[in-house]
């Protein structure tokens, strides 16, 4: 499966913008963590890319729901089971699937902090990600209040299972997702 086949199933299942978005932010992590191990960017990304593509339909993360619902469409477009599997561990409370690969814990600990970074960077005057630092990830972690339905304990366990610093855990992904701003639409007001 190519990248362009992985996005015809993400616009098939999800017609939310803001959904893409996050997808597309965790591409953009995982590949960048790919690097970073020296692992194959296309194939993370892939992960990165389709992880949460059934959300939408099956918005429930539950044995009938997300992310279970969207293994058997995978397995049918032709999905290797190694990224079906990946996407199944991502919600192990439900699926069952235990993370063991590099890819499948750094799914797991890019996902929630895509959501903050970008939460961040939209409270910001510019609404621009290139305006945000680790600081200001960092600030807004603490309160609590603030994006409340990001998991920051996940964060901070995914971040160990790979054996990386919070805070060049936080810089990894930031990067990444500065480096493709106007992509996700996180480049300013005019995006």
């Amino acid at each position: 499966m190519n990248r362009e086949e992985a996005w015809d199933i993400v616009c098939e299942y999800t017609q939310s913008p803001q959904l893409r978005r996050h997808m597309q932010s965790v591409e953009v992590a995982m590949r960048a963590y790919a690097r970073h191990f020296g692992e194959d960017e296309d194939k993370w990304g892939l992960v990165g890319l389709l992880h949460d593509f059934d959300y939408e339909r099956f918005p429930d993360v539950a044995e009938n729901g997300h992310p279970n619902a969207g293994a058997p469409i995978l397995r049918e477009h032709g999905v290797d089971e190694e990224l079906v599997r990946a996407v199944l561990s991502h919600a192990t409370e439900v699926t069952g699937v235990e993370r063991q690969s590099q890819m499948e814990h750094t799914l797991y600990a890019v996902d929630e902090l895509t959501g903050l970074i970008a939460a961040v960077a939209l409270v910001r005057p510019s609404k621009d990600i290139r305006d945000v630092n680790v600081k200001s990830v960092r600030k807004k972690w603490k309160a609590k209040a603030f994006a409340p339905g990001v998991h920051r304990e996940e964060i901070e366990q995914g971040a160990e299972a790979l054996g990386v610093e919070l805070n060049e855990h936080i810089q990894i992904v930031l990067t990444a997702m500065q480096e493709a701003a106007a992509e996700l639409g996180l480049d300013g007001p005019e995006s």
